[in-house]
């Protein structure tokens, strides 16, 4: 069986929703100061701006404003918390990935192909977004309320509820005694794969790339997969 790399998702395609804020996001004199929902954006961004810096220490509201050059009083025009803050990075991080996730489904008829491509393209993101990986593998949220966490978990939970649909039409059409019991155990594997994957690369200081590799380690965990 002829082998070749699983097809790449658009990194581009990752990130089209939190734009770059300006370099200076206090109003200048003359200029008309940014409406409601762009100083949001701006806040998120330079949110996950400030958690891609290797080693960051926990991110604080006062670190926070000082970085945009407003005052505390200012985030909370927008923000009923901090973690309301880490609710809107999440809040990103689920409808970028779901909705990736949902075109492959259209786009993509074997289950297999799809799997692989999942797996591609959740590791593809986090690559993409190193702030953001530090989100979902819960190292940015440590110190932070639990229902982050929580809500992180279930983004997870999702993800192997997704490589199990597929592992488990696969195996019906390949005719496997307990399709059930094998998609159970191997998304349950690829899970675990994607989730250490990201967390290495949290860890490494952004150096280990999530995605490195992918190919060959695809053909381990899938191996009757075509590629």
């Amino acid at each position: 069986m002829t082998s070749s790399a699983p097809e790449s998702t658009p990194l581009a395609d990752t990130e089209a929703d939190l734009p770059t804020p300006a370099a200076d996001p206090s109003p200048a004199p003359g200029r008309k100061r940014p409406r409601p929902g762009e100083r949001r954006v701006q806040i998120l961004q330079t949110l996950a701006s400030m958690l891609e810096q290797p080693g960051a220490d926990r991110i604080t509201t006062a670190a926070l404003a000082a970085r945009l050059e407003v005052s505390e009083a200012a985030l909370y025009r927008h923000f009923a918390s901090k973690a309301q803050m880490f609710e809107g990075l999440i809040d990103f991080i689920e409808q970028s990935v779901f909705s990736l996730i949902n075109q492959l489904g259209e786009r993509e008829p074997d289950p297999l192909q799809r799997c692989r491509k999942l797996v591609a393209l959740l590791l593809q993101f986090g690559e993409k977004n190193p702030g953001m990986t530090r989100v979902m593998v819960g190292d940015a949220l440590v110190f932070e309320n639990d229902r982050l966490q929580q809500r992180m978990n279930q983004f997870f939970d999702k993800i192997e509820a997704a490589l199990r649909q597929d592992l488990r039409e696969a195996a019906t059409i390949a005719g496997t005694a307990t399709p059930t019991v094998d998609a159970q155990a191997d998304a349950s594997t690829l899970t675990a794969f994607c989730v250490g994957r990201l967390q290495r690369y949290a860890r490494s200081g952004f150096r280990r790339l999530p995605a490195e590799g992918i190919e060959h380690s695809l053909v381990r965990l899938l191996p009757t997969a075509p590629l």
